[in-house]
């Protein structure tokens, strides 16, 4: 486990005991176990009484993330404030901050990055962090000399609002993005690479520094949407582990994250990597770390905002896997949720009490061992029986995007 130590020097204030939660989807649902094992208390806002989290939460909010009478609404009720998602407009923490009405962690300035590409590309570049080679898009002359620049196709991004590859497109022509460019004013277009895999490093910091970082995984996306994860990525040998992992602890230190920080990078051919996009919150690439990992992903985000000691990140098995439950045939999971659990005791499955639809994130499933090949084996197995049902009819191997894996 690469970490910083806490700091001697500093007298710790006392440790938050109320955390609010903005957002009530199935990041905040998980967060609700751990912070009742650590006795803190964790209202959410959410904007309908069905969210994930707002089917269980002790105490639920109503109102939107937007709506500033509503975040201040929980923010009077709590020590801290912090995050299901990225979407909360950056002036309402920047007025809640500069009042000290309440603590909010990650702060604005920090957010900020995970909430616009455009100020993180710009940030990350001028910090010296390795990037892919991107433009600010303002108009479609600006995108048609970008693409040229570029050999004739580009990655354009809205800057804010996209997630699950919502905001992006692949255009090879600058009235491709005419539309967004109405909506918006302004792009990111970034080079198309060529990369050999995707990775995620996750770390957590404290307000006064003490930083853990877990190990290197390995995602694969499925149509846009992280599919599996494997933990440690294979093949990874420890010297690029621990480079990749200090880069994402600079990152944190950086941008003076609190809280959880995932950064999804690019693996180029040449073994070096790129930082792709920053989420400073839990997120799917750790996943895995709930049942494989000493401290899980959840319970580390609530430690770092309520500014108590950070947990071991150590990893409890040689190698563990998550694989995403996406929206199926089978509309009731509890039948193959019951065949999965028969099938193979091991298997831990989370589920997020959403309704189903195509595509749609409703759980995911998790394995530790000490054969990867084997453990997303058996995972894809139960994701199957879980959502097309247990008479569904299947392939005999798991495939992503077609191919056979």
């Amino acid at each position: 486990m690469h970490e910083t130590p806490p700091q001697p020097a500093r007298t710790p204030a006392p440790a938050a005991r109320r955390v609010g939660i903005v957002g009530a989807g199935q990041l905040a649902r998980m967060m609700l176990g751990p912070a009742i094992e650590l006795g803190l208390a964790t209202p959410v806002l959410a904007t309908a009484p069905e969210e994930s989290a707002a089917q269980v939460a002790a105490q639920v909010h109503p109102g939107r993330h937007d709506d500033e009478q509503a975040v201040r609404a929980l923010a009077e009720e709590v020590e801290v404030l912090t995050f299901d998602h990225e979407h909360v407009p950056t002036e309402i923490l920047e007025r809640l901050e500069a009042e000290s009405l309440v603590a909010v962690r990650p702060g604005p300035a920090a957010l900020v990055h995970a909430q616009d590409k455009l100020v993180m590309r710009e940030r990350l570049t001028a910090l010296g962090h390795p990037c892919p080679r991107w433009w600010r898009i303002g108009s479609e002359e600006a995108l048609a000399e970008a693409l040229a620049e570029a050999g004739g196709r580009l990655v354009v991004k809205t800057p804010r609002g996209g997630y699950d590859a919502h905001g992006v497109r692949i255009v090879d022509g600058a009235a491709q993005a005419r539309d967004w460019l109405a909506a918006h004013g302004e792009l990111l277009a970034e080079e198309l690479v060529p990369f050999t895999r995707e990775l995620s490093a996750q770390v957590a910091r404290r307000p006064g520094g003490q930083s853990v970082a877990y190990p290197v995984v390995q995602s694969v996306q499925k149509d846009g949407v992280c599919y599996e994860v494997v933990a440690p990525a294979p093949g990874l040998d420890d010297a690029a582990q621990q480079r990749i992992q200090q880069l994402a602890l600079a990152i944190a230190e950086d941008l003076d994250v609190t809280g959880m920080l995932a950064v999804e990078l690019f693996e180029t051919p040449g073994g070096e990597v790129l930082v792709n996009e920053l989420a400073m919150r839990p997120h799917n690439t750790g996943h895995w770390s709930m049942d494989g990992a000493v401290t899980g992903q959840f319970e580390q985000h609530l430690r770092a905002v309520a500014d108590l000691p950070l947990g071991s990140t150590a990893p409890r098995a040689a190698a563990s896997v998550m694989v995403n439950l996406l929206g199926g045939a089978a509309e009731d999971l509890a039948p193959g949720t019951r065949a999965a659990l028969g099938e193979d005791p091991e298997l831990r499955i989370h589920l997020y009490g959403k309704t189903v639809r195509p595509g749609r994130k409703i759980g995911h499933v998790t394995l530790v061992g000490e054969d990867p090949e084997d453990l997303l084996r058996r995972a894809h197995r139960a994701e199957r029986l879980i959502v097309d049902g247990p008479d569904a009819d299947r392939p005999t191997a798991p495939t992503v995007d077609g191919e056979p894996r």
